[in-house]
């Protein structure tokens, strides 16, 4: 069995993508840290939002710039893993991370705020990403996408926007935008695991392998060339995945579909005790302070 080392370190790195993340990464800290106060209601980032969104760009390399990124292209069960982080994890990251006075800034761009209003709305935002995300792991649409760079490159950027737009009534702090609270919130993340299950199902209990990408020796070449300098790969007598994996395809397509449940379940769990508890907090604060107004409004005994 062949290891991923034959591929080279710019394969296996991507040092042009981590110089990318880690320019981002400088020009956050100077704009929350140094240059806030050229922005309208400008202060400095919090310790937490500085922390959230340096996890968001350590993450986003991990999963798109490492060797992770490599064997999605190689196995289909490590593509879950990838587009479970990158859609699951990553936006709520930078939606903590991002200061609210910088995200009122962006949105008060022109044409922004009615588009963002709008792609946010939460049945809008919940069957956008779900259905994008659906249709794209249909095996004609799946291979198609995953042979051609720029449309790869297009469609997963257009589902990560999507992702954005889904987390955001579930998350954001910005008051003018919350179109969610307490139970609907409760309601929205129960939704969202719903939508998402028939193309994780469609794909466990499949009893074939359903992507040329990962089947198809030349399709799969195709693919490979996504993140293999194509000079490179001319040199390789590769057979397909099972170079670099024991595992059956089929088992590794199920094992696929498994792990962006599991994956989705856990996210979507933490978020929705968060959302309970917060709901429950509240209505133990309104429910104190209507308690308080009935005490001060009660008849007062005559001595």
């Amino acid at each position: 069995m062949l290891t991923l080392d034959i591929f080279g370190f710019r394969a296996l790195w991507s040092p042009i993508y981590f110089l990318v993340m880690a320019v981002l990464l400088v020009a956050y800290y100077l704009v929350v840290f140094k240059y806030y106060d050229r922005f309208k209601e400008g202060v400095p980032a919090t310790r937490k939002q500085a922390m959230y969104f340096t996890s968001a760009i350590i993450v986003l390399y991990i999963i798109k710039g490492s060797p992770v990124d490599l064997m999605a292209h190689i196995t289909f069960y490590m593509h879950m893993i990838q587009m479970a982080v990158l859609y699951l994890v990553v936006p709520p990251l930078l939606i903590f991370g991002l200061p609210d006075w910088l995200w009122r800034s962006f949105l008060s761009l022109p044409v922004i705020d009615p588009l963002f209003r709008f792609f946010t709305k939460p049945l809008i935002a919940l069957i956008m990403f779900n259905g994008i995300f659906s249709i794209y792991h249909i095996p004609l649409i799946f291979d198609f996408v995953k042979t051609d760079m720029w449309l790869h490159a297009t469609y997963t950027s257009v589902l990560f926007v999507l992702a954005m737009f889904m987390w955001w009534p579930l998350v954001n702090k910005l008051e003018e935008y919350q179109t969610l609270s307490g139970v609907k919130k409760m309601g929205y993340i129960f939704a969202d695991g719903v939508l998402i299950t028939p193309a994780c199902a469609l794909i466990i209990f499949a009893d074939t392998p359903m992507y040329a990408t990962f089947s198809d020796p030349n399709a799969w070449g195709e693919a490979l060339k996504l993140c293999v300098p194509p000079t490179m790969l001319s040199s390789l007598e590769l057979s397909g995945p099972e170079t670099f994996s024991s595992i059956s395809l089929l088992h590794d397509q199920q094992l696929g579909g498994v792990i962006m449940k599991v994956i989705q379940e856990i996210v979507y769990g933490i978020f929705l005790g968060y959302a309970f508890f917060q709901w429950f907090r509240n209505e133990e604060d309104r429910q104190a302070e209507q308690d308080a107004i009935n005490l001060a409004s009660a008849p007062q005994p005559v001595k």
